[in-house]
């Protein structure tokens, strides 16, 4: 299979006109989607892989632009892809998505303006990187019209998103915690950096 990370770059570069940013480490994320996962360790059940890939984004953002796009593009390379178009309401992820999640070789994770306002985007995110411990479940991040810092800081549209989760879940504030830590650990991980500004 022609590299995933090589066509995400490709894919990526068709919707930015400015380059990755040094901190978006292009090659080591195309080398690493070709790795091999080991799902023989006695403390891991071995798992049946259904996809190569699995896409997290948040619909109102990026779904006519950017997810289509890449979509379109792996599917073209025969590249098995699990994407959920359907509107998402309601604040249960369904237990199908953690299934495909669970059964894709690769996620990759599409940060934008809006995706932390998204219990539904924050919960896949919880568990995608809960595969990567457990499975070594790769995965790839795009910030796509977002600065990685604010995804790792929560600042600017993420902080207020925030601001209305501890408020919501005021109750809950565990489950908060919990999805500011997947967002920093997620910001952290190579992927390829589109937010088109700088810093």
């Amino acid at each position: 299979m022609e590299s995933i990370g090589t066509l995400l770059y490709m894919c990526c570069r068709s919707f930015s006109s400015s380059p990755p940013a040094a901190d978006s480490d292009v090659a080591d994320s195309a080398a690493d989607s070709t790795a091999v996962v080991d799902d023989t360790d006695a403390d891991n059940p071995p798992r049946r892989e259904k996809y190569d890939v699995f896409i997290s984004f948040r619909g109102e953002d990026t779904r006519l632009g950017i997810t289509s796009h890449l979509h379109a593009a792996l599917l073209q390379k025969k590249i098995e892809t699990y994407i959920d178009y359907r509107l998402q309401k309601g604040e249960e992820i369904r237990p199908a998505l953690l299934e495909a999640i669970e059964k894709s070789t690769i996620s990759v994770i599409i940060f934008s303006q809006n995706y932390a306002s998204s219990t539904w985007c924050l919960d896949e995110l919880v568990h995608t990187l809960e595969c990567k411990e457990r499975y070594g479940h790769m995965v790839i991040p795009i910030f796509y019209d977002i600065k990685p810092s604010d995804v790792r800081k929560q600042h600017g549209s993420y902080a207020d998103a925030f601001a209305q989760l501890e408020k919501r879940f005021e109750d809950g504030i565990d489950k908060v915690h919990k999805w500011r830590d997947a967002l920093k650990t997620a910001a952290n991980l190579s992927g390829f950096d589109h937010s088109n500004k700088s810093g």
